[in-house]
């Protein structure tokens, strides 16, 4: 058979097994999707896929073929060929991928090179991956490139091989809506003029349902379903899937009507002996033969009849496989909506009923020429939670790092309580610091790495004029108590973000800016980190200024939503409208219910989308500001259109 076929495929680390007889096959111009939580083993996988494994690894068992070739029977010199010719891997991290010293032509044409091929071609191959001006985009270093950018520039890379199998490691992590659909679109293209075997690794399954044929769930290391991707993510045989589902935000779901559930427990370590199922201590359906059996891999029984046999591009039903002792008895669990709060997410209340908290005004930041953020007026009020959204680069981080006093100074003002706020943090008075805090994406680059948890926690706390013992803190952010004498490197990415969150409350703040605080971490852990934050909301009053590309996440837990574009705000209002409409034409592209318009011209004067709008009126958007449209409910959207003529979401209902 051609394509990738992978059987009974073992690792181990230390000889402590990591990956345990793993086998799926993916047909050439087909999309395997790898998902599981962080430490289940998909990385691996897809570094033994091309016959190697980080540094203390080893391959045990198995076989691996592509188009017939035996990859693993190969001598090191044919290994290294094959990997030239054949194979192409593309990382989460693009500039970690790219030598930051180098032009992106000279890169480019070393791959070439390496492969046999003309440095020539270097233009040809940024234009297929829809770079704009490829060459001067190739005079270019990678600092140069915006992420998506430079996501292209290493699949340019990958392309020079014309690959037979394509390794996609969290190609589109980080990026925003827009970016990542572009990717995504780049991606399904691609795999078909080139008919390789594509291998995806996602946490995301909505990314994994867009994109893939087929899906894999691995969980300790071994598939435990396996299948089409419509059967396994829309009515999953496992229990394992159907919990990664439920924490799974949906645009649509909020923290009112649909609270996340995150999966107890942590998946068992790499070496670990268990006697029967893997998941069962987590499994709320385990019974004492799921404890004690190891149960196998055998074709899985149909969940309902409504869900129809998939079927393969051959006509014969597609195999779909599970390890369970009950296969088809698992059922996403859907958490019952609070009965006061049992609401749609169009008619979800606009704000809490309290006054202001924070109020920003004409804020205007600059680097060098570069307007961050352009004029900006925003309020939060008290116990209210506050999405800000928009492309990378239009200006979220700069508008955040300002509330929290780390921007520097500029034009407009910021007021809390009615009093002003200095920009520099270190001018605020103790109260004022102690106010507003901030959560970082990384919590490792912002926790000492010399600390245990608890000194970190009772030095926030005695900084910030805070009474709770560190134990007390970390309990609040769900942590085990011996968590508190651990350093930040003996953590799980999702330890340290509930440590950093333990810490902003430290001292009881006012307001928490989020700056993508969820965005790293793997459905389950990120679903813990939600709940945690809406719960510490609801108990403390806190409000929240929270930043996310997820449109999903921001949705579930924002109360109102402000979209940026190029430093400006160009709508805000009650999460449910914003995302659901009538909402900009810009917002309409973040959800995906509208594609980019020709690319046009625009005047300083001009509203700042107008250049690539699909709705814009030409010799009105681009040399006039828009004016701002109030729909209701403090919904105010900054445009031309009428309001009737604003754009929706796809299904939505068209009544006001």
């Amino acid at each position: 058979m051609t394509g990738l076929e992978v059987e009974d495929l073992s690792v181990a680390y230390g000889g402590k097994a990591a990956v345990r007889g793993v086998s799926f096959t993916v047909a050439p111009g087909q999309t395997y999707g790898l998902v599981g939580e962080s430490g289940c083993g998909k990385t691996t996988v897809g570094r033994a896929l091309g016959g190697q494994v980080a540094r203390g690894g080893a391959i045990t068992s198995g076989r691996i073929g592509v188009d017939g070739v035996d990859v693993l029977g190969l001598p090191p010199a044919g290994l290294r060929r094959w990997r030239a010719a054949a194979l192409a891997v593309v990382h989460q991290e693009a500039s970690a991928s790219l030598d930051p010293t180098m032009r992106v032509g000279t890169q480019l044409a070393q791959a070439l090179r390496a492969r046999g091929r003309d440095r020539r071609e270097v233009p040809a191959l940024l234009e297929r991956v829809r770079l704009p001006d490829p060459r001067a985009i190739a005079r270019r270093y990678p600092h140069q490139l915006s992420g998506g950018q430079q996501q292209r520039v290493v699949i340019a890379a990958a392309l020079a091989a014309r690959p037979r199998l394509l390794v996609l490691d969290e190609p589109t992590t980080g990026l925003d809506a827009t970016v990542e659909r572009e990717i995504l679109e780049l991606i399904g293209e691609l795999r078909v003029e080139l008919a390789a075997a594509v291998v995806l690794i996602s946490h995301d399954l909505d990314l994994v349902g867009r994109l893939c044929d087929r899906v894999g769930v691995l969980y300790a290391g071994r598939l435990v379903e396996e299948g089409p991707a419509e059967a396994v993510l829309r009515e999953p045989a496992h229990p394992y899937p159907a919990a990664l589902l439920a924490g799974t935000p949906r645009l649509g779901r909020t923290r009112r009507t649909h609270p996340l559930t995150s999966i107890p427990g942590h998946p068992p370590v790499p070496g670990e002996e268990l006697a029967g199922c893997p998941f069962a201590q987590r499994c709320p359906q385990a019974d004492t033969v799921c404890h004690s059996t190891a149960p196998a891999l055998s074709e899985a029984v149909p969940a309902t009849a409504d869900v129809p046999e998939p079927r393969a591009a051959s006509g014969l039903v597609a195999l779909h496989r599970v390890s369970c002792h009950h296969p088809g008895q698992a059922r996403r669990p859907e958490p019952r909506p609070r009965p006061a709060q049992r609401q749609s997410a169009e008619t979800e209340p606009a704000v809490p009923e309290s006054g202001p908290l924070l109020e920003i005004r004409g804020l205007t930041r600059r680097y060098g020429r570069t307007v961050a953020v352009d004029g900006v007026d925003l309020v939060i009020r008290r116990g209210e939670v506050v999405g800000l959204v928009g492309e990378s680069g239009s200006g979220k981080t700069t508008l955040a790092r300002a509330v929290a006093g780390l921007a520097g100074p500029g034009p407009g003002t910021i007021t809390l309580h009615g009093g002003p706020l200095h920009p520099s943090v270190t001018r605020r008075d103790p109260g004022q610091r102690r106010a507003v805090q901030m959560v970082f994406q990384n919590p490792y680059a912002s926790l000492n790495p010399s600390h245990t948890v608890r000194t970190i926690l009772a030095r926030a706390a005695r900084s910030l004029g805070g009474t709770r013992d560190p134990a007390v803190l970390a309990g609040e952010a769900g942590l085990d108590a011996h968590i508190l004498d651990a350093r930040p490197d003996r953590l799980s990415g999702g330890q340290r973000q509930r440590v950093a969150i333990a810490r902003a409350f430290a001292g009881e703040p006012d307001l928490v800016v989020c700056d993508e605080p969820v965005s790293a971490l793997d459905v389950s852990v990120q679903a813990g980190v939600l709940r945690l934050l809406d719960d510490r909301q609801r108990a403390a009053g806190t409000s929240y200024l929270f930043i996310s590309h997820d449109l999903a996440v921001v949705g579930y837990l924002a109360d109102r939503i402000a979209v940026m574009y190029q430093g400006r705000i160009v709508e805000q209002g009650p999460a449910g409208q914003v995302l659901h409409g009538p909402h900009h034409p810009y917002t309409a592209l973040l959800v995906g219910s509208r594609r980019p318009g020709p690319p046009g011209r625009v005047s300083g004067t001009g509203c700042p989308f107008a250049g690539t709008c699909p709705s814009r009126i030409d010799g009105l958007c681009d040399t006039s500001a828009p004016p701002a449209r109030d729909l209701g409910q403090e919904h105010v959207v900054r445009c031309h259109l009428d309001p009737g003529r604003l754009p929706r979401r796809a299904g939505t209902s068209t009544s006001p």
